[in-house]
């Protein structure tokens, strides 16, 4: 008896990231060395204090239970003390913070709380894919907006139509951005803060990489006056503290898009593992123990990478912020063409710029998510293609 999907989960395009790894599964299985620079899992483990504060909370019978509501509240206190120290902004555990399964699932439900069929969701692209499919999921319309390098992989707010506009409830920014590794400028937060509230619109800001920079620090959105009023903020110790596969994260902001978020979330899932929230809490409060050193080491990798792709005759500049790397494509190849022939002749993993949306085409993605060794060896493979 044949199935449907539902529409909404036709619209959907293929992941680009499952995509990738259907990929490299399949060339590992044929016995291929592969260096995969795909997906942005970091490659060193989690800090032996975060396991720590782990084994010690999951041996309290009291972290057994459901984590209901706002959750833990020792990691909401070490979330605002956190947020103190880093962007002196002062946050209310009690109302402007709320913890998440990471930030990928909060992204995904925020449209549910707030978007009807044909509402539409302003999207950066190249951008993350959950910005669409959660627009997508709620019977919203995703729109693009073009991330140029003319324009410093900044949106144009003057180019959204009127139209458009009028229309939209969520507008989403990613800054530090992935994939292109680039910052926002206060003066381009003070003009989106202006922009949301001129449409009342919602300005949802994906900060995942705020902590993994090179020089210059990047900002929240709530440092900037007046955006406690239209935005919420998505914030994941995924990278920040190799915890990938631990899912927690957390929300900040205004409380009227906390309490929106926070229905939605009552309804389809029960909270971050308690034990989860308090190691959590231990890996904000040791923060200095560990980020400073981590940072060092993805700009190493950084330097040995981008300084070998120039010195090869294949430009790049340098990411500002992420551990990820926008490489120009060679005159005359797409995006796939370039990912495909990496793989292919080189054994080499990266994304195709266009998988994060028309505007990437032209460029490919690569992690610096293994060693300064691993890096080095792929140089030497291109070198060999490029020759």
């Amino acid at each position: 008896m044949p199935f449907q999907f539902a529409e909404r989960v036709s619209k959907l395009p293929p992941y680009l990231f499952a995509e990738i790894d259907r990929k490299k599964q399949a060339a590992m299985k044929a016995g291929r060395d592969v260096i995969d620079l795909g997906i942005g899992d970091p490659d060193t483990p989690t800090p032996d204090f975060i396991i720590e504060a782990l084994t010690t909370a999951a041996a309290d019978p009291a972290t057994h239970r459901y984590p209901l509501g706002a959750g833990d509240s020792e990691f909401r206190r070490e979330i605002a003390a956190f947020f103190a120290r880093r962007f002196d902004v002062k946050l209310d555990p009690d109302g402007e913070i709320y913890p998440t399964i990471g930030s990928k699932e909060a992204i995904a439900h925020l449209p549910l709380a707030w978007i009807n069929p044909g509402d539409v969701v302003l999207v950066p692209e190249p951008g993350y894919p959950p910005y669409s499919s959660g627009a997508l999921f709620a019977g919203g319309v995703p729109v693009g907006m073009d991330l140029l390098p003319e324009n410093g992989f900044l949106p144009d707010f003057g180019r959204i139509e009127p139209r458009i506009a009028e229309q939209a409830k969520i507008l989403w920014l990613n800054y530090p951005n992935s994939p292109t590794g680039v910052l926002a400028s206060r003066e381009f937060y003070r003009d989106a803060v202006a922009f949301a509230k001129q449409h009342n619109i919602i300005l949802a800001q994906d900060a995942a990489y705020t902590e993994m920079y090179y020089g210059e620090k990047p900002l929240s959105i709530l440092e900037i006056d007046g955006a406690r009023d239209v935005a919420i903020e998505f914030h994941s110790l995924s990278k920040t503290f190799n915890m990938t596969g631990w899912r927690v994260g957390f929300a900040a902001g205004n409380r009227e898009i906390i309490r929106g978020l926070a229905k939605v979330k009552a309804n389809v899932d029960s909270g971050v593992f308690t034990a989860i929230q308090r190691a959590g809490a231990a890996a904000l409060r040791n923060y200095e123990q560990f980020v400073p050193d981590l940072r060092k080491l993805y700009r190493r990798r950084r330097d040995v990478f981008c300084d070998g792709l120039n010195r090869i005759g294949w430009p790049c500049t340098p990411p500002a912020a992420t551990f990820f790397v926008w490489i120009p494509v060679p005159a005359g190849q797409s995006s796939e063409q370039t990912a495909g022939r990496l793989l292919d002749e080189a054994d080499i993993v990266c994304a195709p710029g266009n998988g994060f949306g028309r505007p990437g085409e032209g460029f490919i993605r690569a992690t610096l998510t293994v060693s300064e060794q691993r890096l080095a060896e792929a140089l030497e493979r291109i070198a060999k293609l490029e020759a």
